[in-house]
């Protein structure tokens, strides 16, 4: 193609319906959190096939209430990725636990199982693992794996206790819609957290949704209502159920945290709901085309669709064989003189200077670094249109064929 485009990598799919649904929501005089909210809540569980599900105002609050509901807190161990974005890990440091990280598989931008399993103490509590681009893990393995290791076990609460192990805590940030065996995340690890952030699938403009499979011998209601309390200051009612006739007073149970979700941002939510399975299609065909363009060049395509899982289609990750990173960083350029804009998914944690601190050395993690030496990210949203999608293809293909030997 001679006509220069512009090609962003990922803004929000948003326009009348969402936009139809705020105004109803500024017209109601009821913004903060309020029946909106709810009913999002109720939405999402009833989507990925779970009780109850709980809306804050991103992904990271989502997983650190997990955790403090959990009981995990300092002389404990959390095991999560090396090849993620910080909120799998930050959160760890959050509670005063420990963050263990793993090296990827060779080739993989999985977790090493076998790893993980040997990295297992006395002290862990949770393992995170990471749906990167929308791909599920290999959850019966970690199920596995935890199950293996009960003996070690010693819970902190009586939640730990009714799970009776490890508890996996995915961070299913990128995959809401995916599934894995048939079944939906956020039925799939105990506790699931996911982003709505502005970049995600679905967005709220920030926010995120925490869901649990139901616990044996647990009320899911009294898990619900936990949540509650720690995200919003540890008041005893919400602002809506304070609007009920005499009903002004409330009690601080703890003094504790700030992080609910507010209906403008459900409302947006709710618009995206009713729209998500045609964005889920849109994005499965964009892979689809794109896998079938880069295949014969040799470049890897994190694989989204198999016959074990269908993926949420989140990232078109991309690794191109035999680059350096300086020859990955030459790709991104050149694309972007094109107007086509790239991104990395991930350059892993032990390289930024938080962990480093921390003491993670990005040499212990040999092949979470070689992924990411050589990664692309190409964009994959749904405003993307069909000419756009060739004119990726085409400049990605000359570009990077000239880096393949």
């Amino acid at each position: 193609m001679d006509v220069r485009m512009n090609v962003s990598f990922s803004p929000p799919d948003v326009g009348e319906e969402e936009i139809q649904e705020i105004s109803e929501a500024l017209r109601s005089g009821w913004i903060t959190t309020g029946p909106r909210t709810k009913l999002l809540e109720k939405k999402i569980a009833s989507y990925v096939g779970t009780e109850m599900c709980v809306c804050l105002n991103s992904q990271t609050a989502c997983a650190e209430l997990a955790l403090r509901v959990l009981g995990v807190g300092e002389g404990d161990e959390v095991i999560t990725s090396a090849y993620t974005y910080t909120a799998s890990a930050s959160v760890i440091d959050h509670v005063g636990a420990k963050i263990v990280l793993i090296d990827t598989q060779k080739n993989s931008l999985e977790m090493d199982y076998d790893a993980l399993e040997a990295a297992i103490t006395t002290e862990t509590k949770a393992i995170i693992p990471v749906d990167v681009g929308g791909v599920p893990c290999d959850y019966n393995r970690l199920f596995e794996i935890v199950e293996r290791k009960k003996e070690l076990f010693t819970p902190n609460n009586e939640l730990q206790r009714a799970i009776g192990r490890v508890t996996i805590m995915a961070d299913a940030a990128h995959s809401l819609g995916a599934s894995r065996y048939g079944k939906m995340t956020g039925n799939i690890a105990d506790f699931s957290s996911f982003s709505f952030h502005a970049v995600k699938n679905l967005t709220t403009a920030e926010g995120g949704a925490l869901t649990w499979r139901t616990i044996k011998g647990v009320d899911n209601l009294e898990i619900y209502k936990k949540l509650q309390l720690l995200s919003l200051h540890g008041q005893s009612k919400d602002a809506l159920a304070k609007t009920q006739l005499g009903s002004w007073e409330y009690d601080i149970i703890g003094t504790w945290y700030k992080c609910n979700m507010t209906d403008i941002a459900a409302a947006i939510g709710l618009a995206q709901m009713k729209r998500y399975p045609k964005l889920l299609e849109k994005r499965r065909k964009i892979i689809l085309r794109y896998d079938e363009a880069f295949a014969p060049l040799g470049v890897w395509g994190l694989p989204h669709y198999t016959d074990e899982y269908t993926s949420s289609g989140h990232l078109y990750l991309t690794r191109v064989p035999g680059i350096k990173g300086e020859h990955r960083n030459d790709i991104i350029s050149r694309m972007a003189k094109q107007g086509i804009a790239c991104n990395v998914h991930y350059k892993p944690l032990p390289m930024h200077t938080a962990y480093k601190k921390l003491g993670f050395s990005i040499e212990d993690y040999p092949n979470a670094y070689a992924q990411f030496e050589n990664e692309i990210s190409l964009p994959l949203h749904t405003g993307l249109t069909g000419e756009q999608v060739e004119y990726v293809i085409e400049n990605y293909q000359k570009i990077v064929s000239e880096y393949i030997r």
